[in-house]
């Protein structure tokens, strides 16, 4: 994998092959960070990257200026790989081994941007379980953002709070927002 803009632009992270993970491909990535480039002043953001796995979405915000990262992944392997390159490069990522949901739950923090990578294989309910889960624990600060990564196998654009959607070959990022008031005086 590599960092696709930022600071280390070009940078290539060589994660252990024997990780439990799917990382998000570049081209994915790169669209993502697209998307949010409109949205968003990095150096800005309290991020919480979910199901982290090699650290990939987090990286990016990093070397693009975000200076408070909290990365999630119930593997240690995953959660070691991810201190080791924070550390490697002065990255501002706290590496967190929890359960996803038991790490929702006790969490009192609040974020400008979610980003969950779950297992493809997941359930649709575990999808919606976790959508619900960001939004009735108050991790997302108001003009923040939820976004989930997922087959196209899974829809979750009948959720509350659903924005938008991007595709991108078989990934697709679900974005979730607060409604504006601007949004709902113009309707």
């Amino acid at each position: 994998m590599r960092i696709i803009s930022g600071k280390y632009k070009g940078r290539r992270i060589n994660a252990p092959k024997n990780l439990p993970v799917r990382p998000t491909t570049d081209m994915s990535k790169e669209a993502l960070f697209n998307v949010l480039n409109n949205h968003f002043n990095f150096s800005e953001l309290r991020v919480l990257d979910l199901f982290a796995g090699t650290g990939n979405i987090s990286y990016e915000f990093a070397s693009r200026g975000s200076e408070s990262i909290s990365s999630v992944d119930e593997d240690f392997g995953c959660v070691k790989f991810i201190k080791q390159t924070a550390a490697e490069f002065d990255f501002p990522i706290a590496a967190i081994k929890s359960d996803v949901f038991k790490f929702i739950e006790r969490s009192n923090s609040s974020y400008d941007i979610v980003f969950a990578d779950p297992p493809y294989g997941l359930d649709q309910t575990v999808f919606e379980k976790l959508v619900l889960l960001i939004f009735e624990k108050e991790l997302l600060n108001e003009d923040g953002m939820v976004i989930i990564e997922h087959s196209k196998h899974t829809k979750l654009n009948h959720l509350e709070h659903f924005s938008f959607e991007k595709s991108y070959g078989g990934s697709i990022f679900t974005f979730f927002e607060f409604e504006s008031d601007e949004e709902d005086e113009d309707q």
